[in-house]
């Protein structure tokens, strides 16, 4: 038995003033997220969108800016850094300060595919982004020129099947949706087509009918298959787009694996105080569910989500699993 003399308890106004300043301490972090809330925005909120003007995720990315802002209190503006297939402008936001004054507007690819792709990554997109909330899903489109006898998937996969190698896809690149798209309708199908890869041109050759096939977001192939240049022949979304009213998708074509998305989020650099990111949630989610947004969204054949930072970060996980696969698939490769 031990003879150590024991300290004498602290007497009991000591010992509560104790449990008091313990319990100020773990309150504490709630306590500066809440300030910070209520002072943010304190100055103009950047968005980053690492693609070029005009096109893609530049139409989302503005259309929510302008309502942020008007939201926020504050002046909300766009700012595109484009380059290196989209890193360049999604690394500045991995590596701001993360106080929700910078932010990050972007499509799948340098979030979920370019990891697969690029071995040297200067981000990680789970570890170096608040997830804030998915904006928009674009299904793709597959068209073909009008010299390609196939009116509908069944036609042009027995056309496929009956020349192998003989038919050809365009796409903006090795390792891009396009790519993976193709390459997984062919895993799918067992038909073998030939990859073209373009950095650019792309819509100027399939419409020349020099290439057979491509895919692209719903609203890019619409004025051509209105004037009767390209025929579409299935919609990769889960639901009919009323870009196509009468297009079929490929869940109702018996494909319901080969539903993918192209897909736009918004994103704040990781450690940005949770108040915040949720203040963004509830504005950016208010913002894409209104009607006047929802109307604009799904005439340009996109379709508004707006999703909690915790399903969006879940869904941003399993999408970076799904598209590792895709890049196998694929065989992509691409210059480092």
């Amino acid at each position: 038995m031990s003879n150590e003399r024991r300290p004498p308890s602290p007497p009991n106004a000591q010992r509560r003033e104790l449990l008091r300043r313990a319990a100020a301490l773990s309150l504490l972090p709630a306590t500066l997220g809440t300030s910070w809330a209520q002072t943010y925005p304190s100055r103009t909120v950047t968005i980053v969108n690492p693609y070029g003007p005009g096109a893609g995720v530049d139409p989302v990315a503005r259309l929510v800016a302008q309502r942020l802002g008007e939201r926020l209190g504050q002046t909300v503006i766009v700012e595109n850094r484009m380059g290196a297939a989209g890193m360049i402008g999604a690394g500045a936001v991995a590596a701001a300060a993360p106080d929700g004054h910078t932010l990050l507007i972007s499509a799948s690819n340098d979030v979920a595919i370019n990891q697969h792709l690029y071995r040297n990554m200067k981000y990680n997109a789970e570890r170096d982004f608040a997830p804030i909330t998915q904006l928009v899903q674009l299904p793709m489109v597959m068209a073909v020129h009008p010299n390609v006898p196939a009116k509908t998937l069944t036609e042009f996969v027995a056309l496929a099947k009956a020349k192998p190698g003989g038919l050809t896809y365009g796409t903006p690149g090795n390792g891009s949706l396009q790519h993976l798209v193709g390459a997984l309708l062919q895993s799918l199908t067992g038909i073998d087509m030939l990859h073209v890869p373009y950095k650019e041109r792309l819509m100027v050759d399939l419409l020349a009918g020099r290439v057979d096939a491509s895919f692209a977001g719903a609203h890019v192939f619409a004025p051509h298959v209105k004037a009767g240049t390209l025929r579409p022949l299935f919609i990769t979304g889960s639901q009919r787009s009323p870009v196509y009213p009468d297009l079929p998708t490929v869940t109702e074509l018996g494909f319901p694996g080969m539903s993918i998305t192209q897909w736009f989020g918004a994103y704040a650099p990781a450690r940005t105080p949770p108040a915040i990111v949720r203040r963004l949630n509830q504005e950016m989610v208010a913002i894409i569910q209104s009607p006047e947004v929802r109307k604009i969204l799904l005439e340009q054949g996109a379709e508004p989500v707006g999703s909690s930072p915790e399903a969006f970060a879940q869904f941003l996980k399993s999408e970076i699993a799904r598209f590792g696969e895709l890049v196998r698939v694929s065989g992509a490769t691409v210059e480092q």
